[in-house]
């Protein structure tokens, strides 16, 4: 049996060698067989008389044609860090909790996630792991990322003090092991006892190293990149700020061209002036949008839990009920995009590589998602003329439909 073809057309296609204006995008078998100008003549899709909706036409026999009104058409998003959303967490450890929270991401274009953890008592992050690895087997989930609990106390943000440890190779062992092979990236301070020696045992084992909740100096971050750390958690949150006379992580980190550095665009975490900074010192393919979300996102105000931890959220924003220090966040990667245009200044094609193509190649999945290419996943976003989402689809079929 023949799968069903469909074009998109009339679209503003973001690619990877800029913008197709009039652009059309064919789908077959879930994947994109084709891409291309539009046909001679310029002639739109028009709605076929038998058609439900608007901006939909009757094309061949078999084939759906979708009218997209010129509206812009970019890769899925592609989010290294998201702990929950809906509601629902990760660290919850069950696969009801999980997939709620990749249903409210979905729907905001998330296309491709990875399940953050936060920091618990080991026998529990076992756990965890458990759930979320069945999870990525099934293709719901693009691996799991530790965070914590091999962090700094004095930069551990919203993660328990009372259930850090230091990054002894044993330990971090023991999470990989339960992982299954479906762990992609670790969050430690590398210099914490054990740390460089993780660094390089999560390298031997394909994992991302990635550096964060750190109060490591220039010459230790320096230390663990030569060891192999590739990634900078949340850059600026949860380090020691940039100094004159003690650069610390943060220049360590954006000056290796080796290092994807992720950012939090939600207006909370980082000033517009810092995130544009980053933007021009490490390039736009070395800079990563994550929503570092926890349970809230895609909720209103209210309280939440994260980890053992309670948290309560306030005009979107999310603190530690005890302490009041910044709680992951309510974000969504659409909203990130949207920011990045609209108030950061930055050019679409430079949004959409942060929110899509440059986590994808961290991940070694740019084959498959990350830009809108032949033979890659029919996983893309629909967005109007103000950047809100208008429709998603994975794998060729609808999430929302435009």
């Amino acid at each position: 049996m023949t799968s069903v073809r469909t074009v998109l057309g009339n679209a503003r296609v973001v690619g990877p060698r800029g913008v197709l204006e009039g652009g059309r995008v064919t789908i077959e078998g879930g994947r994109i067989v084709a891409v291309s100008a539009p046909p001679a003549g310029g002639e739109p899709l028009r709605p076929g008389p038998d058609e439900a909706g608007p901006g939909r036409a009757s094309g061949e026999a078999g084939a759906v044609d979708v009218d997209l009104g010129g509206r812009w058409l970019v890769p899925g998003f592609v989010d290294l860090h998201v702990h929950g959303g809906g509601g629902a967490s990760f660290s919850a450890g069950t696969a009801q909790e999980a997939l709620r929270a990749v249903a409210t991401h979905r729907a905001h274009g998330t296309t491709t996630m990875m399940a953050s953890t936060v920091t618990g008592a080991l026998d529990d992050l076992v756990a965890q792991a458990g759930v979320l690895s069945e999870l990525v087997e099934q293709g719901e989930l693009a691996g799991i990322h530790f965070e914590g609990p091999f962090i700094s106390p004095g930069r551990c943000g919203a993660h328990d003090p009372a259930l850090l440890r230091d990054p002894e190779p044993a330990d971090v062992a023991v999470l990989l092991k339960a992982a299954r092979g479906t762990a992609r990236m670790l969050t430690l301070a590398p210099e914490g006892p054990g740390g460089i020696d993780s660094v390089r045992l999560l390298c031997e084992q394909g994992v991302i190293a990635a550096v964060g909740h750190t109060d490591a100096t220039y010459e230790k971050t320096r230390e663990a990149l030569r060891a192999g750390a590739s990634v900078a958690t949340h850059l600026f949150n949860a380090m020691p700020p940039l100094a004159h006379r003690a650069p610390g992580p943060i220049a360590a980190l954006l000056e290796d061209e080796r290092v994807v550095v992720e950012l939090v665009n939600d207006g909370i975490h980082l000033h517009p002036s810092v995130l544009r900074l980053a933007f021009r010192t490490a390039g736009p393919e070395r800079v990563a949008f994550i929503t570092d979300a926890m349970g809230a996102a895609g909720m209103g105000d209210g309280e939440y839990p994260l980890g053992p931890l309670r948290v309560e959220v306030k005009g979107g924003v999310a603190r530690l009920a005890e302490g009041g220090a910044i709680a992951g966040s309510t974000l969504t990667l659409d909203r990130a995009l949207r920011r990045a245009v609209t108030v950061d200044g930055l050019p679409l094609p430079q949004a959409v590589e942060a929110v899509s193509g440059t986590p994808a190649r961290l991940l070694g999945i740019a084959d498959r998602v990350g830009s809108v290419e032949p033979g890659k996943d029919a996983d893309l976003v629909v967005l109007d003329a103000g950047f809100e989402v208008a429709g998603v689809m994975r794998k060729g079929e609808w999430v929302v439909r435009p």
